[in-house]
């Protein structure tokens, strides 16, 4: 049984032809104790063969522990995102970018390949000026139409910074997390555990929140 029907992956395909450089994902999954594994499985075989540039490996969490701490994965389902070197990026996604997410996992690999709209100067200067270690987690639910705004936002900070890492986290595959962080609306977006942001947000947010980490220091 595939996950995509056969007009749907036309488009995905029209979309990764867009792809200039090759993209790897490292998927983390395990047989047991996580119900959405399997989708996410499908999820990553099916994207990654629809296009030459994309290509995937897979890693049992258990068996594969020195790997998923290598990239500093600590629940499954996982996707990280590498560019053509192999580099990670800081880019992950917590779960099965399905629904809404579809659009920022396309526009993260797209960005990630070298295919990525332009950042004007002056806002592509003051991100590369964050020296500070910055971790980005991004709260969505799949039928959130806001939602791959803000992870795309964060994701593109993690690409054009190594000090920035950005997180998409499915807050029904993570309930236990969303309870935690008090989500009660998404996108619900955790900047370095202490600030918070609701809903959609401009990239000049993120850069206040990150003006004030650097002034803490």
């Amino acid at each position: 049984m595939a996950l995509f029907e056969n007009e749907v992956r036309k488009q995905l395909t029209e979309i990764l032809n867009e792809m200039k450089d090759d993209v790897k994902l490292v998927y983390f999954t395990q047989q047991i104790e996580c119900p959405m594994c399997r989708e996410a499985s499908m999820f990553v075989n099916e994207i990654s063969s629809l296009s030459e540039k994309l290509s995937q490996k897979t890693y049992n969490f258990v068996t594969d522990k020195t790997v998923a701490e290598e990239y500093g994965v600590d629940k499954i389902p996982a996707i990280v995102i590498l560019d053509k070197d192999g580099t990670d990026l800081g880019i992950k996604y917590y779960g099965v970018p399905g629904g809404y997410e579809i659009n920022s996992f396309l526009g993260t690999v797209l960005e990630v390949s070298g295919h990525g709209e332009e950042i004007p100067d002056e806002i592509l200067n003051e991100i590369k000026s964050v020296k500070n270690k910055i971790d980005i987690k991004v709260f969505v639910s799949l039928a959130c139409p806001h939602c791959p705004g803000a992870v795309s936002t964060s994701h593109r900070l993690a690409l054009e910074n190594e000090n920035i890492r950005a997180e998409m986290i499915d807050s029904n595959t993570f309930p236990y997390l969303a309870q935690r962080y008090n989500v009660t609306g998404v996108p619900k977006i955790i900047i370095n555990e202490k600030y918070e942001l609701t809903g959609a947000h401009p990239i000049n947010s993120f850069l206040e929140i990150m003006k004030k980490i650097e002034q803490e220091q």
